[in-house]
């Protein structure tokens, strides 16, 4: 037997994987599934990112890029910035990461030990517990509550931070909720941190292009006074429909720029190249394939949250941002896991229970509704058949 050190034993998963093989092993021998459990866009990559990528490699950029990334596409992200917030980004500040992870997986790693507490959302995207827990922090959940929109409450997270406290996650628009948490609870927050200097903040930007009902989005880069202790995660992925490319990136704070920098050197040497010039097109070229992205994904909101709310003992708050929609399912006497899993095995619906997202999640699922009109709805009405059929007191 190989013996791996004890640190691997508190290392998590994410379960939307685990449910997407469940529903895939189910669908090959023949049974007809809805997968509503995994994150990420029904829309193929836009034409032109596909065709840059593919002129890239036909130029020949076959080879090794700086681990940080190529300067053109550093550039192409502080132009966007600048464009979209009105901030100043040096791109020295810009690393180009192989997805959003790694930018989470670094940023704890350089604040995570023994003795330090780290704060993350609960609900929140599985991983940042993962990987909190994995470095030997204490993980100190900060509630996200149905009460309060889905949105993080200023007052209840300062009140969490203590001397021990080394990083604080925050996530708007917010995995598995799609609560935004509106600017003046942003202001609050960065207010409070005035008396907390040593606590870094990790902002995961990733749904900022997803926003409904006149939503804007609040992003970190706009508080000066933040800036030298704040990580923002954002990317491609979800913005163009580019989960696969394995795209995304960070702006660093100087201090922790090389940081950030050699574990890259150590971890994946670089992004593929192909995909880099793939990025740039995306930011530089014509928005209107987003767009209408996000105008689709509005209309099925509307219909899932709708939906939802007609299925006996369901109520669902609604989503402001992302693409989830996250219902209270308590009132129909299931837990939510047993709940999600009967669903899957018995109706062919693939969903997440809440408690995969975090103590906080419990009477809750999450449903994304990055499908089609027509699977959203064969989807509902299998949930509603079988909570008709399977009441529990």
């Amino acid at each position: 037997m190989l013996d791996t050190v004890a640190s691997f034993d508190r290392i998590g998963e994410e379960n939307a994987f685990a449910v997407l093989a469940r529903a895939t092993a189910l669908a090959a021998t023949g049974r007809d599934v809805v997968n509503l459990g995994i994150g990420q866009p029904d829309f193929k990559t836009p034409a032109h990112i596909v065709e840059a990528a593919v002129k890239a490699l036909r130029d020949g950029h076959h080879g090794y890029t700086p681990a940080v990334g190529i300067l053109p596409l550093r550039e192409a992200v502080t132009a966007d910035l600048h464009a979209r917030f009105g901030v100043s980004v040096s791109p020295e500040e810009v690393m180009i990461m192989p997805g959003g992870k790694p930018t989470m997986f670094m940023s704890i790693l350089m604040f995570g030990q023994p003795g330090v507490d780290i704060l993350y959302p609960d609900p929140g995207f599985p991983i940042y517990r993962s990987m909190i827990e994995f470095t030997g922090a204490r993980p100190v959940p900060v509630p996200i509550r149905e009460e309060n929109g889905f949105a993080f409450s200023a007052e209840e997270t300062l009140g969490l931070i203590t001397p021990q406290t080394r990083l604080l996650i925050v996530n708007s628009p917010a995995n598995p909720t799609g609560g935004v948490t509106p600017k003046a609870e942003v202001d609050k927050l960065v207010a409070g941190l005035a008396k907390w200097p040593n606590v870094a903040v990790m902002s995961d930007e990733i749904y900022d292009h997803m926003l409904y009902d006149g939503e804007t989005h609040v992003c970190l880069l706009t508080y000066p006074e933040i800036r030298d202790r704040l990580i923002l995660l954002n990317g491609w992925s979800k913005t163009y429909a580019m989960t696969g490319w394995r795209l995304g990136y960070a702006v660093w704070p100087g201090k922790l720029y090389d940081n950030a920098r050699k574990l890259a050197v150590n971890l994946y040497s670089c992004v593929n190249a192909a995909t880099q010039y793939a990025g740039i097109a995306a930011l530089t070229g014509p928005q209107d394939a987003t767009v209408a992205m996000v105008e689709e994904f509005d209309r099925r909101r509307k219909i899932v949250v709708d939906g939802l709310n007609k299925l006996p003992g369901v109520s669902c708050a609604t989503p402001k941002g992302a693409f989830y929609a996250f219902p209270n399912v308590s009132r129909t006497g299931w837990k939510a896991k047993p709940l999600a899993a009967a669903l899957l095995e018995e109706t062919g619906v693939a969903l997440i229970g809440g408690p995969d997202f975090g103590v906080c999640g419990e009477g809750y699922v999450r449903l994304s509704y990055a499908a089609s009109t027509e699977e959203i709805e064969t989807a509902l009405g299998r949930m509603g058949d079988f909570l008709a059929r399977h009441p529990k007191a």
